[in-house]
């Protein structure tokens, strides 16, 4: 059945995508690589407990996303489950193109035995991401995978090519299913303790990476948890650290490295130490009870396994996980996916055209738990955002719903959206009054992360800025009773998801929207609604303007 569905539908799928690309597209050369997945519930065994899992082509975690700079990835998902489903794409940008973001605020879901095929270009873009079902707690059931943009063959890379190229996805893990975590949320409480801890789909020693002496690889790590940060670290192994979310770093050499929930790293490992067997090992940070899985480091020609405990690593130190944030800096004379090196972009030098500062806070409304930022937290409306902007429906949500700076008064419900212009630029500065780390992720853009610091964030905390070298990325932790700041180009009209990584937080209020506009209405500034675009609430029935 499911066969003779795709079949009916093909046809009419590749004229309106052909179309379209050759509307939207002009720059032909780039390649096209497509992927068709079907999206099913399947019986998985993650810690030992059966469970209810979500699979891409029956696998837990998906296929990797392969590409390169420019590519076209066509990625056709028929939703076999009993439940709507949308995917997103944690960190690549969608230039000019929100359209395919995949978050509720800017698609319709895929309903029950449909289909929706999004078309992206990792325009522009290098490095290390995930994907990740965003609808509800389906992230609690897996559904994510790795996504791998290498650079282009002209463009030349600051390392040697590794004998192979690994990807860990790591993350807290729950026995419960994900409709019961979401009734617990829906039921005013915040989630459990997690129940272990998993390294791609598996618990301790399930996974094994093999490595021939005296050759280096490369490992990209993605914290696709749902409420704590990770230490990762390789027994008896220095880790050069290459790349940190599409930016090519100093190559600073570390034993451990904290990962934040959302965030990814990408590190060389040399396997120069006797041939043996040795732990992969991650850890929960900040968390008064330790969770701890492994996998293996297995040398091709090792002469006994693993033995004894794994190694341990840092576990409540806030000012060693702090210190080694700030160690992060960007190589200013790499290349990023274009051939001028990456210090040609002086961030350091535009001046500021808005200034906007976001406060964490976990209030109790109506009797149940929340979570808000600047006093507000987020009740999805009727009708995703993007879809309402476009046919000007009146009513779904109000520009402005969410201030630019904390207010301090009690917290509300409220469909959330902050107006921003294309081409500002804005200092984005995230206070954390609370006792538990915080990570935040927009959709969209690049994050320069210009400072961070604890105590009370006032603007002569510019003066302590780095504004010569430090990285950009599209997820950053901001510590306890601590603020991040961070410099932004709103150089992508669209809107876009600015939220929570931990997960419950997410779900319970803590995002909101950035309408980033242009009054040009221009296909150079953003391309049209997609001629597949599903539509839903009252969008239903609407044809494109």
């Amino acid at each position: 059945m499911f066969e003779r569905e795709m079949g009916d539908c093909s046809s009419t799928l590749w004229y309106l995508l052909v179309v379209f690309l050759l509307v939207s597209y002009a720059s032909a050369e780039d390649p096209y690589r497509f992927y068709t997945w079907n999206i099913t519930y399947g019986d998985i065994y993650p810690l030992g407990v059966k469970q209810q899992g979500i699979l891409i082509n029956g696998q837990f975690p998906g296929p990797q996303v392969e590409s390169v700079t420019n590519d076209n990835l066509i990625i056709s998902v028929f939703n076999s489950l009993d439940e709507p489903f949308l995917i997103s794409w944690n960190g690549v940008q969608q230039r000019r193109n929100s359209w395919q973001d995949g978050v509720y605020g800017t698609n319709c879901p895929i309903p029950p035995g449909k289909n929706f095929t999004y078309v992206l270009q990792v325009k522009d873009q290098i490095g290390s991401y995930f994907y990740f079902p965003s609808l509800g707690m389906h992230k609690a059931a897996g559904g994510f995978g790795g996504i791998k943009i290498a650079s282009r063959s002209v463009i030349p890379v600051p390392f040697d090519p590794p004998a192979a190229d690994f990807t860990i996805l790591a993350g807290d893990w729950f026995t419960k299913n994900h409709s019961d975590l979401r009734a617990i949320l829906d039921g005013g409480t915040d989630l459990p303790f997690p129940d272990g801890l998993l390294i791609n789909g598996r618990g301790s020693n399930g996974y094994t990476f093999t490595v021939d002496q005296g050759k280096t690889y490369r490992f990209r790590i993605s914290n696709v948890g749902l409420t704590t940060s990770l230490n990762f670290r390789i027994q008896g192994h220095k880790m050069l650290l290459v790349e940190v979310e599409g930016t090519h770093t100093l190559q600073n050499s570390y034993d451990s490295l904290d990962i934040h929930l959302g965030q990814t790293y990408s590190v060389l490992v040399t396997a120069d130490q006797p041939g043996q067997d040795y732990y992969i090992v991650v850890s929960t940070r900040f968390t008064s009870q330790v969770l701890t899985a492994t996998s293996i480091f297995h040398y091709s020609n090792s002469a006994g396994s693993v033995s004894g405990p794994p190694p341990g690593g840092p576990t409540t130190q806030i000012d060693w996980s702090l210190e080694q944030a700030r160690s992060l800096r960007r190589n200013l004379t790499a290349s990023g996916p274009r051939p001028n090196p990456q210090g040609s972009y002086h961030y350091g030098l535009i001046n500021t055209t808005l200034s906007v500062r976001l406060q964490n806070s976990a209030p109790i409304i109506n009797g149940k738990q929340r979570y808000a930022v600047n006093s507000v937290s987020f009740i999805p409306a009727d009708t995703p955002l993007k879809l309402a902007d476009y046919f000007k429906i009146s009513g779904v949500f109000s520009l402005g719903s969410i201030p630019y700076n904390p207010t301090g008064s009690g917290a509300y419900l409220q469909t959330s959206v902050m107006a921003a212009d294309f081409r500002g630029y804005t200092e984005i500065v995230f206070e954390n009054p609370e006792d538990s780390v915080q990570s935040w992720h927009i959709d969209g853009h690049n994050l320069f992360v210009v400072g961070m610091d604890g105590g009370q964030w006032s603007p002569a905390s510019r003066l302590s800025y780095n504004l010569e070298d430090t990285i950009s990325r599209c997820t950053v932790q901001v510590y306890p009773q601590s603020w991040t700041a961070v410099y932004t180009p709103l150089d992508n009209v669209g809107m876009w998801n600015v939220r929570s990584e931990n997960w419950g937080r997410q779900y319970l209020g803590q995002q909101f929207y950035l309408r980033v506009y242009s009054s040009a209405n221009s296909l150079r500034d953003e391309y049209p609604i997609p001629t597949n675009a599903l539509l839903c609430g009252r969008a239903v029935g609407r044809r494109s303007l």
